[in-house]
Parts: C-alpha cells; structure tokens; sequence
C-alpha cells in the first residue's frame, strides 16, 4: 500500500495526530515535507493508510492538518 502524507500546521500537532494514530494500530511516521508537496509547518505524518481513513480521524480528533498527498 502507498504512503499518505499529510501536512500539518503545527509540529505539535504532527506528534498529537502521530500518538492518536498509533493508538488506532495505525503505523505513522512525524518526517519533514517534501519540498515538492505543499507547505504547512514543515511537518507531516506519513501513514500506510487511505487518506479516506485518516483525514476523518483527524477530523474527530479535533487535530487541524493541511493538503494530503499520496506517494
């Protein structure tokens, strides 16, 4: 399965959605953006999960994000 990354607006943020994830049994990664995708913080998770999946739980958990990227 491809990775999703996800662009955050804060670091802190980025380790809150990466705890909550992981928590879900949902392997993530806090890496630093692609120059080439978007701009946030800097700072994106990268998870082995649909962005259909992840955006949404991100959503509930209160957890502001950026543009999602498949890669």
């Amino acid at each position: 399965m491809n990775k999703t990354y996800i662009a955050m607006t804060s670091i802190t943020y980025a380790m809150k959605a990466r705890e909550m994830f992981q928590r879900s049994g949902i392997h993530c990664d806090v890496i630093r953006t692609p120059k080439n995708l978007g701009s946030g913080c800097g700072y994106s998770i990268a998870v082995r999960t649909a962005p259909e999946k992840a955006i949404p739980m991100l959503d509930a958990a209160k957890i502001p994000h950026k543009s999602s990227y498949n890669v």
